[in-house]
């Protein structure tokens, strides 16, 4: 519990971009979303930005599979923050403690019902991000319970002016 331990309520006060890392399904033709808030730019030249993900992220075994990754920015709005909470869901019901039946065993696909387009390489890029940037994965390195991924950016565009959306907007947190 954050209260008890003074060491992660610090952690807790860290404010985080949000974003909604896209990928290609690792079979078949489909397309996968999930929420990430690790995520940095780590070298100017070459470009390189760092994504962490956990080690049992549905989102990393695809990342592994086909090499490339999207990283789509949300605005801080109201319509962004609707867009973005299924996203707080995990690829499959069995990771969340408590559901039973077929909410346990329940896979989401976030991404149906939202409108996005494919990059070169076949990433998910939302209609409704404020930017985005499409990354070639380069490195995987273990980082404990997580797996952080360095990927080359390949491709970008602001799609439109606005603030990030970020934890401190959004009162959520992935700390610990």
């Amino acid at each position: 519990m954050i209260a008890e331990d003074p060491v992660a309520r610090v952690m807790h006060e860290l404010p985080y971009g949000l974003y909604i890392i896209g990928s290609k399904e690792a079979e078949g033709d489909k397309v996968n979303g999930m929420m990430a808030d690790w995520v940095m730019q780590v070298s100017f030249n070459p470009r390189l930005v760092g994504v962490a993900f956990e080690n049992d992220a549905h989102t990393l075994g695809n990342v592994r599979k086909h090499g490339v990754f999207s990283v789509n920015l949300l605005a801080a709005d109201k319509e962004s923050m609707e867009l973005a909470r299924p996203f707080a869901q995990p690829h499959s019901g069995t990771k969340v403690q408590g559901r039973k039946g077929a909410e346990a065993t329940a896979v989401h696909y976030k991404l149906d019902g939202l409108d996005y387009r494919l990059t070169e390489h076949g990433c998910p890029v939302l209609d409704a991000a404020l930017a985005w940037f499409e990354c070639e994965a380069e490195q995987y390195m273990d980082i404990g319970d997580h797996t952080l991924v360095v990927g080359r950016v390949l491709d970008g565009r602001v799609e439109r002016e606005a603030e990030p959306m970020t934890s401190t907007y959004t009162g959520w947190t992935y700390s610990g």
